[in-house]
């Protein structure tokens, strides 16, 4: 838990948290209450970073030390300290501080890089290379270590040489570069001297030698070395030794590293490997040593992880930028009516467009760990209300709105904040349904309608959406009702009677002529009309072998009667008929009054 806090202040020096978002989630999780002393020191680094910004470096360090009495383990605020003392020229408790780092965390770069700044500073520049190069092991990618370690060689190898070629300092990222230093750099340290003077100067000859990237500038180069090689061999014999170590305790990965070899004498070669990198040994390294510390039983509360909209445990919790924690659900209800934080009324516009909303991980793993008896019954009255909003007969979610159709598309665009929270209850719940009635002046809706289906959800960045749908089943309102502000029903669903017999036969003939008039007057009607149809309901569908193989009958009559210039309560009629035959006749007689009326 101390390690989670740990992990959130880190984030917010490295600025990927807000102050203010670290400072609303730590309070809201009660850690103030739980690790009292962690919170001070907390805020007692914040102080010491912007004094230092400040360059009151002193004062600085007086809010390091404090913290550090409080929270002496932590070793992020060690870090800060050892380099504050850096920056002071303090470089002994600069050390002092790192190889704590570095005993800690053997696997964190940043402690190894704070050793070498202390160890350059005190003038131990063979220890310093090694730290560095710990850094590009433990990081290759960290190109300014890899920049430091080749300056602290060529201050080695050519403390003499003012007028260096610029092949000599070409980075180590540089791929000719540092594939041909490497091999040589290595064979030299590795090659076993008979004699303490002549062997020794050759291969300090040859490593020179090989450091050159064109083979023209070898002739000035060599006669730079020859003039002064004498200088250096005793130099390069100790500092043989000391790097030789470093490299050799670089631990071996079994890494199968690719060179652009120049000879026979990089083949073969033992090369010590990069070291694995394991996940978080980057950020955190080995805390195995740290003490973990326990919340104590009598802090510990369920109240302090109540959601303050609707007062119950966090479930799904979720942060807002401005550092507020609520129930997912919860938040999004609030969202559906003002784009503003519920609490301190800061602007969610870009976080309601992106609408990504994740979950608080921190809050989540502390209520399943401390109050599990807490989020099991939290989770059983969510359960039950899914359960409950998931009954396609009791409390169907009702939009009043238009006439809808079964196998019919309607398209509809949601902006009111009560059809917003419906539609997304339907897609949470799994049911993607929900019943179209149109409105009633007493009532309130229609006692029939039609549900829909949610084929399609599209959200614009301000939360209304456009939602494609298209007609399932008719229905019967059985009673009416209401939930957190949309309508709701009890319903009965439509099926239509089976014909047999000589009323089947009869029904077959009626369904046949019927379908053959509606084909005739829309073939006769104007090209812009047709488009327009075909534009919003699409091409009228086929005619069906069996006509009574849908319940709610064919689906070239709903079609039809969709396109038909019929008013709604016309159209409503005809809807509730549950006796195939009768719609057909209805809808023959609508057909020749609009045939007769169609101008010629």
């Amino acid at each position: 838990m101390a390690e989670a806090l740990d992990s959130y202040s880190v984030a917010a020096t490295l600025a990927r948290l807000r102050p203010e978002e670290l400072r609303e989630l730590t309070e809201s999780f009660a850690l103030l209450k739980w690790f009292p002393a962690e919170n001070r020191a907390r805020r007692l680094c914040a102080e010491g970073d912007a004094l230092r910004e400040k360059q009151d470096l002193a004062a600085a360090s007086e809010k390091y030390n404090q913290a550090l009495e409080l929270a002496s383990c932590k070793c992020w605020l060690i870090a800060q300290r050892a380099e504050l003392c850096t920056a002071m020229k303090n470089y002994q408790k600069a050390l002092h501080d790192a190889e704590i780092l570095c005993q800690n965390k053997p696997h964190w770069p940043k402690g190894h890089y704070v050793k070498a700044q202390a160890l350059s500073g005190l003038g131990r520049i063979e220890e310093a290379l090694k730290e560095f190069l710990y850094c590009v092991a433990l990081n290759p990618e960290w190109n300014s270590m890899k920049m430091e370690a080749q300056k602290i060689m060529c201050e080695m190898f050519f403390p003499a040489f003012e007028n260096v070629p610029d092949s000599l300092t070409t980075p180590f990222c540089n791929r000719t570069s540092y594939t041909r230093l490497k091999p040589a750099f290595l064979s030299s340290i590795n090659t076993q001297s008979s004699s303490e003077d002549g062997p020794v100067a050759e291969s300090s000859k040859e490593t020179m030698l090989r450091l050159t990237r064109n083979p023209s500038q070898e002739n000035d180069v060599y006669r730079c070395i020859d003039s002064s090689i004498s200088h250096h061999d005793f130099y390069f014999e100790e500092n043989k030794k000391t790097l030789g170590k470093v490299l050799s305790s670089l631990p071996s990965a079994n890494l199968k590293r690719k060179f652009s070899t120049d000879g026979e004498d990089l083949q073969n070669l033992d090369v010590p490997s990069k070291i694995h990198r394991k996940d978080g040994d980057a950020t955190c390294g080995n805390s195995a040593s740290l003490p973990i510390k326990e919340i104590p039983t009598n802090l510990m509360d369920a109240s302090d992880f109540e959601c303050s909209l609707c007062m119950r445990l966090f479930y799904e919790p979720v942060t807002t930028p401005c550092g507020h924690t609520f129930c997912l659900k919860c938040l999004e209800r609030c969202l559906d009516h003002n784009p503003h934080c519920p609490l301190c009324k800061e602007k969610l516009s870009d976080f309601l467009a992106s609408r990504t909303y994740k979950k608080t991980i921190l809050t989540e793993e502390l209520i399943v760990r401390y109050f599990p008896e807490e989020l099991s019954e939290r989770k059983k009255v969510y359960e039950e209300e899914m359960k409950e909003l998931s009954n396609l007969n009791k409390d169907v979610p009702i939009f009043v709105c238009t006439m809808a159709f079964p196998t019919i598309p309607c398209p509809l665009h949601v902006f009111e904040p009560r059809y917003r929270l419906m539609i997304r209850r339907c897609m949470e719940t799994g049911t993607k349904q929900f019943g179209m009635c149109l409105t009633d002046e007493l009532k309130g809706f229609a006692d029939y309608g039609c549900m829909l289906e949610i084929r399609d959800v599209k959200f614009f960045p301000d939360g209304r959406s456009v939602v494609d749908t298209v007609g399932v089943r008719r229905f019967r309102v059985l009673s009416h009702g209401q939930r957190d502000g949309y309508n709701t029903a009890n319903i009965e669903y439509l099926e239509d009677k089976k014909a047999e017999g000589a009323e089947y036969e009869e029904l077959v003939r009626i369904h046949d002529s019927v379908y053959d008039q509606a084909v005739s007057w829309f073939t006769c009607l104007k090209d812009n009309m047709k488009a327009q149809i075909l534009n919003h309901f699409g091409p009228m569908p086929g005619k069906e072998r069996e006509p009574q193989s849908n319940p709610s009958g064919p689906a070239w009559y709903w079609w039809l009667l969709a396109v038909l210039p019929l008013e709604n309560r016309a159209q409503l009629a005809i809807l509730a008929m549950t006796s195939l035959k009768d719609r057909l006749i209805a809808i023959r007689r609508v057909l020749i009054f609009v045939t007769r009326k169609r101008p010629r």
